[in-house]
């Protein structure tokens, strides 16, 4: 069985309990204006560019057929690679000549076998801590034979498991993984659906559909809702998020995971482009301590850290 990723992060403390080694699938049927892992939504691979790595060595040059190079400033050995996107075809030349990886194509296939044996190289932090492994992407459910298998494989050995996904996909999919998922964690990105739709590119229908039908089978689901500001950190939407808590009671909580701007990096790297606007900024700690504080008030357990943070009442 063989899936495709884009990177494995170990020691990841933010996605599951514990100790956790990140497993990032690329492919992903949404477009999310905040989107921090861009270089995980086309499921193939993608070249990435950081022209401050290059010295200049002109190996490139001698293997792109596409003439999507061009020289640019010289450098320490010679004009620095400057990359042309429209001509580029992503045939991955210039990576395998790059040593510097100022080139080079992220997203690669690997079979269960090749996952396991990096996830199993922490075993015993996982044992301590109470981690695990967890799937994300991406959207793990693009590659569901793929992800089960993996899960399966982690769940043999005595791991944790946990998925990471927005819960855009065929039903038959999220039942695949289900039996071999120990926690779900459920994005809800906007409770609007014709906001949804404007912020991700598909309607929230499908997605409120399986979360539904996952908690009625008896899914272990953390509901996680990234706020952004001037898009979804709205009253109106927090508010739903209380409403569909209410309709869940067998939630193991709501995490609220605050605008950062890492995603936003990446989009020159892989030639890709928002409309989200530069002046967007993270909130202050103490504007998503009033986010908890208000979903608290609303009668939602939250489990994100800004609960310990004494809450402004003047976030509204």
């Amino acid at each position: 069985m063989t899936g495709r990723i884009f990177d494995i992060q170990r020691f990841s403390i933010h996605d599951g309990p514990g100790i956790r080694t990140t497993v990032f699938l690329k492919g992903c049927p949404l477009h999310c204006l905040w989107c921090h892992n861009p270089e995980g939504i086309d499921p193939r691979p993608a070249l990435s560019c950081l022209p401050d790595k290059c010295i200049g060595c002109g190996e490139c040059f001698k293997v792109c057929k596409d003439g999507a190079l061009n020289a640019g400033k010289p450098v320490a050995l010679g004009p620095r690679a400057v990359l042309d996107r429209p001509r580029c075809t992503n045939c991955g030349a210039c990576g395998k000549v790059c040593d510097t990886k100022a080139l080079e194509m992220v997203g690669r296939d690997v079979t269960v076998r090749d996952v396991m044996d990096v996830v199993l190289r922490d075993r015993e932090y996982y044992a301590a801590s109470g981690g695990g492994i967890t799937l994300s992407g991406g959207e793990p459910l693009f590659q569901p034979e793929f992800a089960a298998a993996l899960l399966a494989a982690a769940r043999a050995a005595g791991l944790h498991t946990a998925v990471e996904t927005s819960g855009f996909a065929e039903w038959s999919a999220v039942e695949r993984l289900r039996p071999v998922t120990d926690l779900f964690l459920y994005d809800c990105k906007e409770t609007s659906p014709q906001l949804h739709e404007s912020f991700t590119g598909k309607s929230n229908d499908r997605i409120r559909d399986n979360l539904r039908k996952l908690h009625a089978a008896g899914a272990n689901i953390v509901l996680r809702c990234p706020l952004i500001p001037e898009y979804n950190a709205r009253r109106e939407h927090l508010d739903g998020i209380a409403a569909l808590a209410r309709e869940l009671p067998g939630l193991k909580g709501v995490e609220l995971l605050p605008y950062h701007r890492l995603g936003r990096a990446k989009l020159n790297r892989f030639g890709l482009f928002t409309r989200m606007p530069e002046s967007v900024k993270p909130p202050e700690r103490s504007v998503v301590a009033g986010w908890v504080e208000h979903l608290e008030k609303a009668g939602v357990r939250t489990v994100n850290q800004a609960a310990a943070v004494e809450a402004s009442s003047k976030s509204f």
